[in-house]
């Protein structure tokens, strides 16, 4: 029998990390009770949470209380049990924005699936259980390391319709059926499962568990909570939007209500029973043309039939103060994060390793170089990239731009497993809600991603053409040593995954302090050219005199989604890492997600 070790509790107390055994030690044998950053608890009970940053309290409504304290009795049950099953080997981790994502994904490696199984499995369970994030109707990217440095990209943009009106203005591309670019979500997963996944687990049972979820209702967490009740009235414009997003009351869904979707399970269902490509190609698929083509939307039945095998490619590499970094290539952002770390590395370690304010000075001055550079000199040829890209990411071209400087909503997931397999995922429907309209008999929402074209000036970068895939920010990150994962990481939030993929890579790096502390630490970012961001309930007066000698301005964001002085405007980092030779994770408090890890008992 298999058991599943799920942290559960919304941040540990200040105990120890719990850590699991890497690869190279020989897979795991030890039973710990965790919480929801990893860090084992000895007591074996759930405690109160603390947020690693500074000591300061995070606070939570009653409801939110319940719904963690519900987890964490369910956690233990699965503990005690798993005790008396004798001895485990550890099988893998995951750490994504939901626990009910999650511990799909757990349940996959327990079974004997890999990585890339898991991370199928995840990815439609995260599609139904944080459904402002992404779903089936959006797109998808992996970037992969196995052992021994063999790693690729499954390049999974989505593309604009073929057909297009001669004229589109930017509302058409905003929201509505006209936002939607050609999805490419189930494409990805089909291709990793038949290429890629063990053979151990059917097509069905990764698909299951967003099933039953689906059917039988998520227990909503605090961010899910605030993003439905930040966009509710965008959602009740459609009526069979606000019959899945507005409670039985008429009201927002609420923390603590179970929230079920019995339009998307029946599509689910259909999907494990025929097939991923009956999106593309069968029923429904009919159904999304017949859908378009009621509401003036674009996508027709061949953007659906043809829409292309997505494209395995060799990742962006770079490297950062002796460590291998994989990223994303365009059209994606992994080329940014690079150009921000090698200007982060062109600056003494000293001002980087401890978490003051001149680390967050050069951290917002870094962030600054490489946004303005993605602004003002843009990729945006995605399929000849790499001269353009290998300037970009050079050593010497971050030290001519900090020398000449010096006067939407996503989600994200990382799992690995025993074998050292790392997969780091990144998919969208683009805002949050993406497209604010819901398929009315399928029951999922579609994306925006054509808000990304450019349609005023048809010299500008991004300009709108048919066939085109749109710019994205994703930038999935692997940092790897001798040909293995070290670290496995990424963020939602548009432009902000650039900076918080970037500044939480330089913590672990540089400040050393574990991945628990660096996802948790106060965030920066950057809009060009020259408005700051800086996250937490107070900024230090020398910080905010070096903003002023970099002419930068303090500007608030102003999405809704916070509840304290962690906020997710500045993403929302899933991580995994090898710390004193063994895995650990965390998942960003900043929203509802939850580490786990996956143990096989022999027979």
């Amino acid at each position: 029998m298999n058991h599943s070790s799920i942290a559960i509790s919304r941040s540990g107390a200040r105990t120890k990390e719990s850590r699991f055994p890497a690869p190279a030690a020989g897979g795991g044998r030890r039973l710990h009770s965790t919480t929801r950053n990893g860090a084992r608890d000895p007591s074996g009970t759930a405690r109160v949470a603390r947020s690693p940053n500074q000591g300061r309290r995070v606070a939570y409504g009653s409801k939110a209380g319940f719904f963690r304290l519900v987890l964490a009795a369910l956690g233990l049950i699965i503990l005690a049990q798993a005790s008396l099953a004798g001895e485990r080997r550890f099988a893998g981790a995951v750490s994504s924005a939901t626990p009910e994502a999650t511990a799909a994904g757990i349940a996959v490696l327990e079974q004997g699936g890999n990585a890339v199984d898991a991370a199928v499995a995840v990815s439609l369970a995260i599609g139904v259980s944080e459904p402002a994030g992404s779903g089936i109707a959006g797109q998808t990217v992996m970037l992969v390391s196995r052992p021994g440095g063999q790693s690729f990209v499954v390049q999974g943009t989505t593309w604009s319709p073929a057909i297009l009106p001669e004229e589109v203005t930017a509302e058409q591309l905003a929201y509505g059926r006209t936002a939607s670019s050609v999805p490419s979500t189930l494409r990805v997963l089909d291709l990793v499962f038949q290429r890629y996944g063990s053979g151990q687990v059917s097509w069905a049972e990764l698909v299951e568990p967003s099933v039953k979820l689906a059917r039988d209702g998520v227990v909503i967490g605090p961010f899910r909570a605030r993003s439905f009740s930040n966009y509710s009235e965008d959602l009740l414009r459609q009526p069979a939007a606000a019959g899945i997003f507005v409670n039985p009351e008429g009201r927002p869904w609420q923390a603590g209500q179970v929230f079920r979707q019995p339009l998307l399970a029946a599509t689910l269902e259909r999907i494990a029973r025929v097939g991923a490509m009956d999106f593309y190609r069968g029923e429904i698929a009919d159904k999304i043309v017949a859908d378009m083509k009621a509401n003036g939307g674009w996508i027709s039945a061949t953007d659906l039939a043809d829409f292309p095998e997505p494209r395995i490619v060799e990742p962006l590499r770079g490297t950062y103060r002796g460590w291998d970094v994989l990223t994303l290539p365009p059209p994606f952002g992994g080329w940014v994060v690079l150009q921000a770390l090698n200007v982060l590395e062109s600056l003494p370690q000293e001002t980087l390793g401890q978490v003051t304010s001149a680390r967050s000075l050069a951290l917002l001055q870094a962030l600054a170089i490489a946004h303005s550079s993605r602004q003002t000199d843009p990729v945006t040829d995605y399929s000849d990239y790499q001269k353009a890209v290998e300037l970009r990411i050079s050593k010497p071209e971050a030290a001519r731009l900090l020398r000449e400087a010096s006067g939407g909503e996503t989600t994200h997931f990382s799992v690995v497993d025993a074998d050292g397999l790392a997969v780091s995922v990144t998919q969208s429907i683009d805002s949050y809600f993406g497209s604010r309209v819901v398929h009315p008999g399928l029951g999922f929402l579609y994306n925006n991603y054509m808000q990304g074209f450019q349609v005023e000036d048809q010299d500008a970068p991004y300009y709108l053409t048919p066939r085109e895939m749109p710019k994205s920010s994703m930038s999935a990150t692997i940092l790897t040593r001798d040909g293995r994962a070290q670290l496995v990481l990424g963020s939602p939030g548009s432009a902000r995954i650039i900076s918080a993929v970037a500044q939480v890579t330089s913590h672990w790096v540089d400040v050393g302090e574990g991945i628990e502390s660096a996802v948790a630490a106060y965030r920066v970012h950057v809009v060009p050219p020259d408005k700051a961001y800086v996250e937490g309930p107070e900024i230090p007066p020398e910080l905010l005199s070096g903003m002023a000698g970099l002419n930068m301005s303090l500007t608030r964001p102003a999405f809704g989604v916070s509840d304290s002085q962690l906020d997710a405007y500045f993403g929302g980092v899933h991580a995994l890492a090898i710390e004193q030779g063994s895995w650990t994770g965390t998942a960003d408090p900043r929203r509802d997600g939850v580490v786990g890890f996956a143990w096989r008992t022999d027979p």
